[in-house]
């Protein structure tokens, strides 16, 4: 069910004299598309919510609600696992936040309710959001995350925290040291699940669920986006889930976004680069308009250290089909190709569409944007433009009545920091795999890292740890970040109503997170390594720096 909205309120809430503040925010969402599960719950408003949860949105300075909370609380308040799509700064967190109130129980001190978060940076803001919500409730909030030491971290769960926030890797670190235990779990957010994913969190959110317990937990995802392994992911954590989506005409998960950069002809190698980076796309073609623009593009990515390959007539039908076979299975990341050979061609699940030059015709950008956002999941399509190819594609947007938005190009800092944590988390999952003996032979090392690193003004010296991350990097491109993209069935709830979480239970976590046997999903036994060894203070003898 779809509508558009401008209101968030319900008719009788006290918003008959609004500040100027909220006369900001209702201008906002003029336009708002909003995506409703079948039999939709009414939205409700401010005077609709319970003391306890009005006096909260007091305390934060909220007059009215935003959208995203007047539509999605209902289905939270009522426990139904639901999936919303809301972009950034729509108000996802407290969406979230307000319906824990009367779920958690402070007077157990012991973690009740968990949010994953893809960064640091989003932990701590979502902390200090939680701080002001549950101001005088009794309930405490702890982030954790990496880029910083275990002891505080360890201390402020030792003291007993209701609400934990926190990246995956570093939750699972705290689960493997036993600093973190979760039988008492009642409520599991994905705060910006596509960018956990593309992060490449996938192993640590499935290790994770190893350790929640069996018992049905309410289980709520917010995404800008449901692209394929989205979906899967929701289906493997979730129970029978609603869908809720907001949107504005070019953000939506059965919609093709339409976005375009402004950049000189001779910086679209290096630009097209960056915005591989930052996108970090599950599978992707790069439309080029002549086969030796292909060959050249294909070499640039290869140098790069991408998994992509090219499609043109050049090729013979063998090697054609034999390229198409690996990016239909997902073992080749970018198809380069022209339109020639890229048409009829269907391959699922492809998230992004690149033009690295406009199309010489209006049917032609048409054909290329249609490769994504297939069976009504979410895609992107972004057109590398100079001055005049802006105007000629401004005139396709015109005349097929598209929404076209022109997206900053990323910086070279900001691709430094998306690689870095992506690379951080690369890493402080491997040191997790390591055994007593692995870990041995890198705490060698571990005096020549810290001088080499403490030697900033020896740019070489810096230079040899770069190429040893980079290195790391290279490897991970060619390693599968995201869920298989072949549909799964959602969980059924069992015959007492409760779905299936994982192995362990409540009674029984103290001994499944120390046992070296674990049964994984797959229902073949493996070996499970211990958990590191902790020190006296707390800390760790060499483990990683961010999650």
């Amino acid at each position: 069910m779809s509508e558009d909205i401008s209101d968030t309120t319900m008719p009788g809430a006290d918003v008959s004299a609004p500040e100027p503040a909220e006369n900001a925010a209702f201008s906002v969402t003029e336009g708002l598309s909003v995506s409703e599960p079948e039999n939709a719950l009414p939205k409700v408003g401010l005077a609709d919510l319970p003391e306890a949860m009005r006096a909260a949105c007091a305390r934060a300075g909220w007059q009215s609600l935003m959208p995203v909370q007047s539509l999605a609380l209902p289905y939270l308040l009522e426990g139904r696992d639901i999936m919303v799509q809301s972009r950034t700064g729509s108000g996802k967190t407290g969406c979230y936040l307000l319906p824990m109130l009367p779920r958690l129980d402070p007077e157990l001190k012991a973690p009740q309710a968990l949010v994953l978060a893809p960064t640091r940076e989003l932990a701590v803001q979502v902390e200090r959001e939680a701080a002001v919500i549950f101001a005088d409730t009794g309930i405490r909030t702890v982030a954790v995350y990496g880029g910083v030491g275990y002891k505080k971290q360890m201390d402020a769960l030792r003291e007993g925290a209701q609400v934990i926030v926190g990246t995956p890797g570093r939750v699972l670190d705290h689960l493997l040291r036993r600093t973190l235990d979760l039988r008492d779990l009642r409520v599991l957010v994905f705060d910006e699940a596509d960018r956990m994913l593309s992060i490449g969190f996938y192993p640590d959110m499935k290790e994770v669920q190893r350790y929640l317990p069996r018992k049905r937990i309410h289980t709520c995802l917010f995404s800008a986006t449901y692209p394929p392994h989205v979906l899967k992911l929701a289906a493997e954590f979730m129970s029978e889930p609603a869908l809720l989506s907001l949107s504005q005409k070019e953000v939506h998960v059965a919609e093709v976004q339409h976005l375009f950069c402004e950049v000189k002809p001779m910086d679209k190698d290096r630009a097209l680069v960056r915005l591989l980076e930052t996108e970090n796309p599950a599978s992707a073609i790069i439309f080029c308009n002549t086969k030796a623009n292909v060959h050249y593009v294909t070499g640039v990515l290869q140098g790069f250290g991408y998994s992509a390959d090219e499609l043109s007539a050049d090729l013979s039908q063998n090697r054609r089909e034999a390229v198409l076979d690996k990016i239909r299975k997902g073992r080749l990341q970018y198809l380069v190709a022209t339109d020639v050979a890229a048409r009829g061609i269907d391959i699922p699940a492809l998230s992004h569409v690149f033009l690295y030059e406009p199309p010489e015709d209006h049917e032609s950008y048409i054909h290329r944007a249609g490769r994504t956002g297939r069976a009504g999941a979410a895609g992107t399509v972004i057109s590398l433009v100079d001055v005049m190819q802006r105007m000629e594609l401004e005139r396709i947007a015109k005349h097929y009545k598209i929404g076209l938005m022109e997206l900053p190009l990323p910086t070279d800092e900001d691709v430094a920091k998306v690689a870095g944590t992506r690379l951080t988390a690369i890493l402080e999952a491997r040191f997790r795999t390591l055994t007593g003996l692995e870990r041995v032979r890198v705490a060698r090392y571990a005096a020549l890292a810290r001088e080499l690193a403490q030697q900033s003004e020896e740019e070489d010296d810096v230079q040899l740890l770069a190429m040893l991350l980079d290195a790391c990097h290279q490897r991970s491109l060619h390693e599968n970040r995201f869920p298989d993209s072949e549909p799964v069935p959602a969980r059924r709830k069992n015959d007492a109503g409760d779905a299936p979480r994982s192995r362990g239970d409540a009674a029984g976590r103290d001994d499944a997170a120390g046992r070296d046997e674990a049964e994984p999903h797959d229902g073949n036994r493996r070996r499970r390594r211990r958990s590191p060894r902790r020190r006296k203070d707390g800390g760790d003898s060499g483990a990683g720096t961010e999650s």
